[in-house]
């Protein structure tokens, strides 16, 4: 008799480190302004690259930007951009780099008018994750009407490296939509 199909995880996650992260916190309904704000940062600076090459060096990120205080980054002056650009623990792109501070800024600015950068970002979808039914990864898009809107209010605010894809991947992390496919334990695990 042959045995069920066993539950198994999104097949992106391979490496162990990306298991770890697809395991325990993909997906998962983030609403922490500083980790928020780490996200822009991160996924801003995946842009070309994969989110592997990222993930290795979040902690070098977190050492780098002072822990992701957006009031400290959005102070940086050139004498701090010349020091991340030196830093082999980043990506050395000098305008990913430049683009932190002027997101910080615009963070801030948000902030300010909505109280959080929570209340900013859920407000788009209601405060209520978009729960797809994807079968596989080919079903998934590059991005969403949500993703769209949302990145096209961050780039009219001053944000750079928030393009529709770059947001619809960070959408996918903070758990604002569930992208594990059916077949996933995650896809229960967190939640509609």
């Amino acid at each position: 008799m042959p045995k069920p199909k066993e539950a198994k995880r999104c097949p992106w996650a391979k490496d162990p480190l990306m298991i770890e992260y697809h395991d325990t916190e993909w997906g998962v309904p983030l609403h922490d302004d500083i980790r928020l704000f780490e996200a822009v940062i991160l996924d801003g600076a995946q842009a070309g690259l994969s989110w592997l090459t990222i993930l290795r060096k979040r902690e070098n990120y977190r050492k780098a930007f002072h822990g992701f205080d957006p009031a400290r980054v959005a102070r940086y002056t050139k004498r701090d951009i010349e020091r991340l650009l030196r830093d082999p623990g980043i990506v050395r792109n000098r305008l990913k780099v430049e683009s932190a501070v002027d997101n910080a800024k615009g963070y801030l600015a948000i902030q300010r008018e909505f109280g959080s950068f929570d209340a900013y970002l859920w407000g788009f979808i209601n405060n209520k994750p978009i729960v797809h039914r994807f079968k596989t990864l080919k079903d998934i898009p590059p991005s969403t009407p949500e993703a769209e809107t949302i990145s096209k209010d961050l780039k009219a605010r001053g944000f750079r490296f928030v393009g529709p894809t770059i947001i619809y991947a960070m959408m996918q992390a903070i758990g604002m939509v569930n992208d594990h496919l059916v077949d996933c334990p995650r896809y229960r695990e967190v939640g509609t």
